[in-house]
């Protein structure tokens, strides 16, 4: 018997045990940086709305339990992410529905673009939801909708379930009576951060070092113990930096126009409008006009785990 004979011999008995030589595998398990996979990707709010509005003709929210349309990243074999631990959505909800109460484990945080008279319950308090605002769920809290206004009420939520499907520890429960019966409604809240105080908080904020906006601030939820939230500001006409980093992120435009560049993609973005940023991407944002971004992105995770890392290159 030849060694060619032997070696397939082996390597038979081998795979039959559901193990692989390490000498002999058919992917590499270790590569010298973060390989591209997800893509760099926009979402326009003036293409959403209409289907939002359609939807809401169509769709019976109590079918859906929420009237959403998730962000898939249109890499090939996606199904479901934004980036890869991390998903965007579009929601609505129209004058006089009630969604009613769940709980789940991903985390979970709403930006509201339009509509007034709109409200939360996360744990029994209520809370109005503004223009503006972030507004949290942190894993495992009840929480419902309900929009008591006039108009209907636009708003997008990121959620880590993308990370949770990874870790697997799923659980999603729906409230026994629908609703929570003991409500306390309240002004302010650590879950919600007004866009008023946001605005404030930017007016006495420096640049962050990598210098990716002219000021910024990071929305405090130890809550959210997976992700990180920073609203950022920038000028008529600034050009920031190239930078790429080992975290995943969800941009959400809440006000201004700008281009944001990856490699041969080019973001035009405007109000309203969600882009994905992949890890260890490098962009470039341009802003046309006044503009405020918020970027959850997963740097919590890649702290904790160690594997925080970005790099910062010259602006061009």
């Amino acid at each position: 018997m030849n060694d060619h004979t032997d070696l397939d011999e082996l390597y038979a008995a081998i795979d039959g045990l559901h193990m692989e030589g390490g000498w002999h595998r058919k992917a590499p398990a270790l590569w010298s940086e973060p390989r591209e996979n997800f893509l760099p990707a926009l979402w326009r709010y003036a293409d959403v709305k209409p289907i939002l509005e359609r939807a809401g003709d169509l769709v019976d929210h109590r079918m859906a339990d929420r009237r959403n349309l998730t962000l898939r990243n249109p890499v090939e074999g996606n199904l479901y992410a934004t980036v890869r631990t991390l998903v965007g959505a579009y929601q609505s909800i129209r004058p006089g529905e009630v969604a009613d109460a769940h709980r789940h484990t991903p985390n979970a945080l709403r930006i509201i673009l339009e509509g007034h008279g709109t409200y939360t319950v996360v744990d029994g308090v209520r809370v109005e939801m503004r223009p503006g605002d972030v507004l949290l769920t942190p894993g495992w809290c009840w929480h419902s909708h309900a929009n008591a206004g006039p108009d209907d009420c636009f708003w997008v939520d990121v959620l880590d379930v993308p990370l949770v499907h990874l870790l697997e520890p799923m659980f999603f429960e729906r409230h026994p009576d629908k609703l929570e019966q003991d409500v306390v409604t309240v002004a302010e809240s650590p879950i919600a951060f007004r866009w008023e105080a946001s605005l404030e908080a930017l007016d006495k904020a420096s640049a962050p070092a990598n210098g990716m906006a002219q000021r910024e601030i990071e929305l405090g939820a130890p809550a959210m113990m997976s992700t990180a939230i920073h609203v950022q500001r920038m000028g008529a006409e600034f050009v920031s930096q190239r930078y790429r980093t080992t975290a995943n992120a969800i941009f959400t435009v809440v006000e201004g126009r700008g281009t944001t560049r990856c490699g041969d993609t080019e973001m035009q973005w405007e109000k309203g409008d969600m882009f994905a940023m992949p890890a260890w991407r490098t962009y470039q944002h341009k802003v046309d006009g006044d503009a405020h971004l918020v970027r959850v992105s997963d740097e919590p995770v890649m702290r904790a785990l160690g594997v925080l890392r970005d790099e910062v290159s010259p602006a061009v």
